[in-house]
């Protein structure tokens, strides 16, 4: 069997990734058997002038995690782009943009006045924020300028495979493994733009028991429950979960420790927008005949249980959500 040359690049990123796949234990022996590290800068000593001093095409698989925040994460995707036959995105963040993406709001100079200078344990008198360069001795240095916003990776480069997750889960990361074996000895790879990941929804893959008519009459914080049934859908006790909305492939491992699932696998193939998609079942789901005789102020109360929304439904996703494609048409306009 040929080994593969594979390369792991990262942009804006918790490096959690790279934890995930160590997280395959006695399995990353099969890994280290199938392929030889071209670049892996978080667990072996590569510079960035390694990946560039490869032969165009010489990765034969490039795996990238964390979205593209600044110059340099976008400069590091199109290198690795170049040198790879294959281009993988690895992880929510270079799925949809990640948390990071979050930040895609229009409130560039409150975030950075927060954490630049409002931050308590800050100490920067001068209110200094990052440069796009310095001048040291009389000589001017282009540093990594921060994007306009957080991009989920194929803003930047054409990818060719989704592995999604926050990390990915070991079982995404085993079936990438089976996919590399293919690989090394057929040579064959799934069709172009194929997600590692099940194409059912959470709620799916989820053992709780779903009632016939699912409804809630309030939201409320697992923190906030004296006692959560652990066969019972989250949903009808009030604890919002983004299973309805969200592809399998976790093994519902957030749902099993009394959890509602965060998302981070994003959308199903059918859904176009994840967030959208969690409103749209959850007012579905809220108890008609109490919504009938609540006044407009009891439903704000309801909803304002929800303390961010934005988090809350586009925790991982926002980078692709239509609502930032708005936002940012508009600006263009």
């Amino acid at each position: 069997m040929k080994k593969i040359n594979l390369a792991i690049a990262l942009g804006a990123t918790c490096a959690g990734c790279d934890v995930a796949i160590l997280d395959l234990n006695e399995k990353i022996l099969e890994v280290f058997d199938l392929v030889d590290f071209k670049f892996w800068p978080t667990a072996m000593d590569f510079k960035i002038d390694d990946l560039k001093n490869l032969k165009d095409g010489e990765v034969d698989v490039g795996i990238y995690h964390g979205s593209i925040r600044t110059t340099e994460d976008a400069e590091i995707a199109k290198i690795l782009r170049k040198k790879s036959k294959v281009v993988v995105a690895f992880g929510a963040c270079a799925n949809f943009g990640g948390i990071p993406s979050l930040a895609n709001m229009p409130y560039e100079k409150s975030m950075f006045d927060v954490v630049y200078k409002d931050v308590p344990s800050m100490d920067n008198p001068e209110g200094t924020v990052p440069q796009t360069s310095i001048t040291i001795k009389g000589t001017e240095l282009t540093l990594p300028g921060i994007r306009k916003d957080a991009d989920a990776l194929d803003a930047v480069i054409d990818i060719d495979y989704y592995v999604p997750g926050c990390p990915p889960m070991v079982p995404l990361i085993e079936q990438v493994v089976e996919v590399l074996k293919v690989f090394a000895s057929t040579g064959q790879l799934p069709p172009k733009g194929t997600v590692i990941a099940d194409t059912k929804t959470l709620c799916e893959e989820c053992g709780r028991t779903k009632p016939e008519e699912i409804s809630f009459k309030d939201f409320i914080s697992p923190q906030e429950v004296q006692e959560i049934d652990p066969d019972l859908c989250l949903i009808p006790q009030g604890i919002i979960c983004m299973g309805p909305a969200t592809r399998a492939g976790c093994d519902a491992l957030c749902t099993k420790m009394n959890v509602g699932c965060r998302g981070c696998l994003g959308p199903t193939d059918k859904v176009k927008d994840h967030g959208l998609k969690m409103i749209s079942a959850l007012t579905s789901l809220l108890d008609v005949d109490v919504e009938e005789d609540m006044s407009e102020e009891e439903l704000h109360k309801v909803v304002d249980k929800i303390p961010d929304p934005l988090g809350t439904f586009y925790r991982f996703t926002y980078g692709k959500s239509l609502i930032y494609n708005l936002h940012s048409e508009e600006e263009i306009k």
